[in-house]
């Protein structure tokens, strides 16, 4: 047994008593490295003495050992302190007992000055003496050196932590991160130990400091399964290898492996998010003390968010509005002093929208307010969470690092519960480079870029997130999918049409590729079976692009031109037996005229001018007063005139509603000519709704010229601050088959949505002439998806070479 901390313990007692701690029964744990640490301090301090070591010399530990945290099979990195005089036989004294009991030793021998050159030169030697702890010897050395190291980082701190941060990028480049890997490098790998150590010299630096929520249990939890790694393979290994993973779990009494591995993954997801806020801080604080910080004309007061020791307070920066309760402050995206999180269940979703489609993180001190504060979603929820989730997951690659933010607060379980079934879990195919929840995600982002190619990209993005929600659960994991997402989908309020696609979305996610694959093409049977599992054209177009984003958010490995020619040849044979039977209808059925509509329609065209109404939807926003986001239905009749479409929407754009959805149709109420009946639904992008009255000065300004719309708009473009936002897909504009419609020409518009749009396409089509007879517009998440009715002036449908014409005006307004 090990004699007390203050006998120091001579000759081999050292290593027999490590041996004997390290084979001692439990799983060991900070408690074991601290009593490692601590014999190994008594050993050392029993050589030097047993060395005849003069004054003036000191035993350092540094790195793992000097923060007190010996693994099993840990170097121990020592430093030989001196003065200037030092007896030359004196280290191999001290050093050949340590080599001779099999120990890993690190060694140097330096006085005070030299450390500190080294470490100048040196970033990874600095760092290791930032850990600096006296063992033996001349403490006020020891203490002195200590306290010269930490000032010297201090104030070399501005130019050694981008050193340090970009040695934390190249290593995650090397090493991959931790959180996805099958066999994961506990120590080198993006949210390993190695992090842990960056972040204690940020916080060292008394700059900025990492989020402290769950870090600290994280890095005891990886530092627990290196040691059991050690222990288990009698090696110093880092990387937790397939063959180790059962051994490991059963020696930290984890029931397999793969729960040994989403607690791996759990704690370096801790540690990766830790690390992103923390030096984000960091390159905000230096970025300030350059000059390079920004310099905006109105200033408000700020209080660093910084937590921690040495949290710099800066000065004032600018607040640009995302969206209703969120603003981008220095890089990131912020609540409005005046949002209320407790009365706004949508915020959330609202504010990680708004950052992901800005390219913004979601700030740190933000995700905390909003999981303390925010109550749960109503279900079904309101119709602007749910499209609040569909623009998050339509910014791609930007919904990552929101997502992130989100599940390091808990707020992605707490909005899917289901999610915590396929959270940090493993998939052991080589084929897969993602565990399950990340998969997902990435699967979303990749059917991001895919969603001019469906009329539901609302549908196709929500599939996408959940198509393998059912792994993790017993049986086939398509059919427990299946069940789950009829659940998650009625909650989030889609309607049971909606519900029922992305059922069988969910359940044929594999169809497509399996089919194509494995049965004969030219088989009527292979196309039957397709038809039948998916049922309609609209699905079938949704699988299509399912498929593709599934098998390129699998691997390199999952999708290649040979397998995406045998998917695109059963699509089409499916598509052709689909799409075959029906013939050229009259386009879309109106229905009757509301008493409010026709109310409306008599009163424009008695007076000439316009005659509208505001009123709350059927679904305002939770928690609020219906004039919100997805909250207000407004009803508008104008007698019809050339340039309706474009002047209304750019008068609703000058006043900052953004078109949710709209509807356009004709009616001549009393024979006076025809009006056009304008039914939208609108939502302020910020602050409040304007007043019917104004609203209605505006549009008889526009229509009698005294007001010009496109002049204010582009005015307005101008002078706003240049975001850089995400890349869309570029819009897509097409002229319907003439199966459509009998009666009219179709014009289909799908593009990312914008401030002005609908007025951009509206000019356009007002410039060619062409008269619009009904439309149809949604917005959904991200993207508009709109259907124009067009004839020619005498009421027939285009001709082909006209519908081209009038579709590369409209494509050359959106260019």
């Amino acid at each position: 047994m090990a004699t007390a901390p203050d006998a120091p313990q001579p000759g081999p007692v050292g290593p027999a008593a490590r041996a004997e701690l390290l084979a001692a029964p439990g799983p060991g744990g900070r408690g074991r490295r601290t009593a490692l640490s601590a014999l190994t301090d008594d050993w050392l301090a029993g050589l030097f003495a047993e060395a005849g070591a003069p004054s003036g010399v000191a035993v350092v530990a540094v790195g793992g050992y000097g923060r007190g945290e010996l693994s099993p099979r840990s170097d121990l990195d020592v430093l030989l302190l001196h003065e200037g005089r030092l007896d030359p036989a004196l280290p191999e004294r001290l050093w050949y007992p340590v080599w001779d009991s099999g120990a890993s030793l690190d060694h140097a021998v330096r006085t005070p000055a030299e450390a500190r050159s080294v470490a100048a030169a040196d970033l990874k030697a600095q760092l290791g003496l930032l850990d600096a702890r006296h063992v033996a010897g001349d403490p006020a050395l020891t203490a002195a050196l200590r306290s010269a190291v930490l000032a010297d980082w201090r104030a070399g701190a501005p130019r050694r932590l981008p050193e340090l941060r970009e040695l934390v990028r190249e290593r995650a480049e090397r090493h991959g991160e931790l959180s996805f890997l099958l066999e994961p490098d506990l120590k080198e790998a993006r949210g390993g130990l190695r992090d842990v150590v960056a972040l204690r010299a940020v916080a060292a630096s008394w700059l900025a400091d990492a989020p402290r929520e769950g870090l600290d249990a994280a890095a005891l939890r990886l530092a627990d399964v290196r040691d059991a790694l050690h222990l288990v393979t009698g090696r110093a290994t880092e990387r937790l290898a397939l063959q180790d993973q059962d051994q490991v779990a059963e020696r930290l009494g984890v029931p397999d492996a793969d729960a040994l591995l989403r607690e791996v993954y759990r704690a370096a997801r801790t540690v990766a998010y830790a690390s992103d806020v923390a030096w984000r801080s960091v390159e905000r604080v230096l970025a300030a003390r350059s000059g390079r910080g920004r310099r905006p004309p109105r200033r408000f007061p700020f209080a660093a968010a910084v937590a921690g020791r040495g949290a710099v307070a800066r000065g004032a920066v600018e607040r640009r509005p995302l969206a209703e309760g969120v603003v981008e402050q220095d890089g990131e995206a912020v609540l409005a002093r005046g949002a209320r999180p407790a009365a706004d269940p949508v915020l959330p979703l609202r504010a990680a929208a708004a950052a992901a489609q800005n390219g913004l993180a979601l700030a740190h001190a933000t995700v905390r307010r909003l999981a303390a504060e925010c109550r749960p979603l109503p279900v079904p929820w309101p119709d602007e969470a749910r499209e609040r989730l569909v623009t998050l997951l339509g910014a791609g690659e930007a919904c990552l690092p929101v997502w992130e933010a989100l599940e390091a607060q808990g707020l992605i379980t707490r909005l899917l519960p289901e999610w915590e079934w396929v959270r940090c879990r493993p998939q052991r195919n080589a084929v897969h480079r993602w565990t399950v929840d990340r998969h997902l995600v990435e699967t979303a982002a990749r059917a991001a870029a895919m969603t001019r190619r469906v009329a539901r990209p609302d549908l196709l993005l929500v599939a996408a997130l959940l198509h393998d929600i059912g792994k993790g659960r017993p049986g086939d994991h398509s059919e427990a999918g299946e069940a789950a997402v009829r659940v998650l989908a009625a909650r989030m309020g889609f309607d049971p049409e909606s519900v029922e696609t992305l059922a069988v979305l969910v359940r044929h996610h594999l169809t497509l590729v399996d089919t194509a694959t494995r049965r004969d093409p030219d088989d009527p049977a292979t196309v039957e079976a397709v038809t039948k599992a998916v049922g309609t054209a609209a699905r079938l177009e949704l699988l299509r692009a399912l498929t593709e984003a599934d098998a390129l958010a699998t691997g390199p490995a999952a999708w290649s031109a040979w397998r995406a020619s045998l998917v695109d040849g059963l699509t089409a044979r499916a598509a052709a037996r689909l799409t075959g039977a029906p013939g050229a209808g009259p386009g879309p059925v109106e229905a009757e005229p509301t008493a409010e509509q026709e109310r409306l329609a008599v009163e424009a065209a008695r007076t000439g001018g316009p005659a509208l109404s505001l009123s709350a939807t059927a679904s305002p926003r939770a928690g609020g007063d219906g004039t919100g986001p997805m909250g207000v239905r407004l009803l508008l009749a104008v007698p019809d005139r050339p340039g309706l479409l474009g002047t209304v929407a750019g008068v609703l754009a000058l006043h900052r509603l953004a078109v949710r959805s709209a509807g356009l149709r004709g009616l001549d109420p009393i024979g006076a000519g025809p009006v056009l009946l304008f039914s939208w639904t609108v939502a302020a992008e910020f602050g409040e709704l304007p007043e019917a009255a104004r609203l209605r000065a505006d549009l008889r300004r526009a229509l009698d010229g005294s007001l010009d719309v496109a002049r204010r708009l582009a005015e307005r473009d101008a002078a706003a601050p240049r975001r850089r936002g995400v890349p869309a897909p570029p819009p897509v504009v097409a002229v319907a088959p003439p199966v459509a419609s009998a009666s009219a020409t179709v014009l289909e518009v799908r593009a990312h949505d914008a401030p002005g749009l609908l007025h951009r396409i509206g000019r356009a089509l007002d410039g060619t002439g062409v008269r619009v007879r009904t439309a149809h517009v949604s917005t959904l998440g991200a993207d508009a998806v709109d259907a124009f009715y067009l004839t020619d002036a005498a009421g027939r449908p285009l001709s082909a070479r006209r519908a081209g014409e009038v579709a590369a005006a409209v494509r050359a307004a959106l260019g």
